[in-house]
């Protein structure tokens, strides 16, 4: 990693986002990482579109989104490289990844993070399925849903590895760092972290694009935007990505659960309701677990750049 440089002094290269640490993006910030994300997206898919000229039309349909998706972080990323280097000369450095755990161990932090994910995963089931019907009463409405499922199980329609490649790994890496890293972390050292909080859950929604995912994108949003302020931590927001992901990709292939993506159609209704009970009180403990982590500053648990002498 090339080091980032300030006054004569230099990042610990042992910091895998040094280079973006003093780059601390406001709401303008935030709406100009979109614009460069937008901006990759449009270039990658480009370039997928010159590739599939010379691949066959089935390899691209099955493999393209591993391309077009991880390209198209690459210019928000630079952008957020090149303000970076600039401001270490003159401002204050946050770091993206920090870990504050308070009064739990590395290993109980992580084992109440992944009980946290799947009890809102099971809390926020009935929410996504009255989500769902309210939006494609609409006869317009249902078949756009309908056109988008097909245009998005197209695209991640490759073997089960691609899928859980591109859905369980990259957009964790790249989404928690553009959504928690970059903009909420900005945002905390700008205003209350109530509001901070709210508006990278609402912008974690918006880049979803759609109506169906953008409900519980703004819900998981909430509780990863919790989790940081309270640890700083991106490995746990990326853990939570992660495991939400990933398990959704997996039960996409368990034949009960091909028809549907909500547990209320397929789990009797005296079974669903204690299920959702327990979700919702295991979520209230989770959450309590991270109320107990003291915070330090105003920002939540996001530590300066501690800097070297050269």
């Amino acid at each position: 990693m090339v080091p980032v440089f300030r006054k004569g002094r230099k990042v610990n290269n042992f910091d895998l986002y040094a280079n973006h640490s003093w780059y601390v993006p406001g709401v303008k910030g935030m709406f100009v990482l979109l614009g460069w994300f937008l901006i990759g997206n449009l270039l990658a898919s480009l370039l997928v579109a010159i590739f599939a000229m010379f691949v066959p039309s089935e390899v691209m349909m099955d493999y393209s989104m591993l391309v077009v998706y991880p390209l198209s972080f690459i210019p928000p990323m630079m952008y957020a490289a090149q303000k970076s280097q600039r401001n270490s000369l003159f401002e204050t450095g946050y770091k993206l990844n920090s870990s504050h755990f308070g009064p739990f161990k590395a290993w109980q932090i992580v084992v109440i993070t992944v009980v946290l994910t799947y009890s809102f995963m099971v809390a926020f089931d009935y929410p996504n399925y009255l989500n769902f019907k309210l939006t494609t009463q609409n006869g317009f409405m249902k078949q756009f849903y309908d056109m988008l499922m097909e245009t998005l199980s197209k695209m991640t329609g490759g073997p089960l590895w691609s899928s859980f490649l591109l859905t369980a790994i990259f957009a964790p890496v790249f989404e928690e760092w553009l959504c928690r890293g970059m903009v909420l972390r900005g945002l905390l050292t700008k205003m209350k972290p109530a509001w901070a909080i709210v508006i990278s859950a609402l912008f974690f929604a918006f880049i979803h694009m759609n109506p169906w995912q953008a409900l519980n994108a703004f819900g998981i949003g909430l509780v990863m935007g919790y989790v940081y302020y309270k640890t700083g931590s991106l490995w746990l927001t990326m853990l939570i990505h992660f495991v939400n992901n990933g398990t959704a990709v997996v039960l996409s292939q368990v034949s009960s659960l091909e028809e549907t993506d909500y547990w209320i159609e397929i789990i009797p209704a005296e079974m669903y309701a204690v299920l959702c009970l327990v979700g919702v009180l295991a979520l209230v403990a989770c959450l309590y677990a991270f109320y107990r982590i003291p915070v330090e500053q105003e920002r939540g648990n996001i530590d300066t750049v501690t800097l070297e002498v050269e």
